[in-house]
Parts: C-alpha cells; structure tokens; sequence
C-alpha cells in the first residue's frame, strides 16, 4: 500500500488498451468497494450502486449493443465500428458501471446525492490505483441511450455516472498536463459596497 500523499501525486488514467490481466481479486474488490462507499453521503441515502460487467457476460453484452447501435444508425456498422462496440466490455479485465440513483428527496438535495456518486467514482479510482492496478473512467453513448441502459439493467431514473476500466497496466502511465494552481485557486473577495 503506498501513503496517502504519493498515492494523491500519481493517480493517472491508463489508457484502455494498456489495462491488461490480471484484474482485482475478489478480495480485492471487497475492499475496493468498502472504500468506494466512505464517502460524504447527506441522509446515509447510498444514491450509488455499482456493476460488473466482465467475462462472457461483458461480451454478449457488447454484442447486444452492437446490435442496437446498428439498429439506431439504420444501417450495417462498420467491421471496425462493430469489433469497439462488441468489444466496450471487455476492453479491459474489469468494467464498473457507477450507477447514479439521486432522486429527489424531502431535505437531502439531488445536487448533493449527485456529488456523492462522483466521490465514490473517485474513491474507486483511488482505491484501485492503491492496489497497484489502473483505471479508467469514461462514459460514451452508451451512458446516455435509453435503450442501452436498460440492456446493461439500468432504470429509466438512474444516470450512469461512468465506467471505470480497471486492470494491470501495461506500462507506467504518463502524465498529461495539470491546470495552473494560479488559475483554478483564488481568495475569497468582499463585494465592492454600493452607492
């Protein structure tokens, strides 16, 4: 396990095709979701839920949306264009599927359930990135289609909040350019007073 500090200054996303075998044991993944959920959480509501998508499951479910983006374009894909959509599952070793179920509440704002499900993506990262495993976190069509999200199990109410790619990668990842400190970080200001 490497300290907190270090683990915050080398977190990278890892390019997909550089995740490769072996992904998180089962053991691993137990804790990896404990940490997932030690986030702030207004009301203990839990407005997240995670899916596995790996193996032979992930693959038929490619194929299954392959099939529907070929449905929604009206017309034969690409071999290209068919093999990524086949492949969106099994890309990497491991893909989860960090499910948002914020709704509205009587005194727990959606905005803040919704914050609560990109602290438990993050976490996951962290967590998996800890273990000395990579990650990746996009979302594409997929996220947004209807029809897709309710071939991988997810509810007409629920948002996808990502997919995080995880595995061993395949080479030290690289570092891409940070914002400047000077540009995303100021001092609280007074108001000029009115006259």
């Amino acid at each position: 396990m490497t300290d907190a500090k270090t683990l915050l200054a080398t977190r990278r996303s890892v390019p997909i095709p550089a995740l490769r075998d072996p992904a998180p044991s089962e053991a691993e993944l137990t804790e990896i979701f404990t940490a997932a959920t030690r986030v702030p959480d207004h009301g203990k509501l839990a407005p997240w839920r995670f899916i596995l998508f790996r193996g032979e499951v992930g693959a038929e479910l490619g194929r299954r949306l392959a099939d529907l983006a070929e449905r929604h374009e009206g017309q034969p894909l690409g071999e290209a264009r068919r093999a990524y959509e086949e492949q969106r599952f099994t890309r990497a070793p491991l893909v989860v599927g960090v499910v948002s179920t914020a709704k509205p509440h009587f005194k727990i704002p959606e905005w803040e359930q919704v914050l609560s499900v990109g602290a438990a993506t993050m976490n996951l990262i962290h967590a998996v990135h800890a273990r000395g495993y990579g990650a990746n976190w996009i979302t594409e069509w997929v996220a947004y289609d209807e029809d897709a999200k309710a071939l991988m199990g997810i509810a007409s109410d629920e948002k996808v909040a990502g997919f995080v790619y995880v595995g061993t990668p395949g080479d030290a990842p690289s570092d891409r350019p940070r914002p400047d400190l000077a540009t995303v970080v100021s001092e609280a200001t007074l108001p000029q007073d009115r006259v």
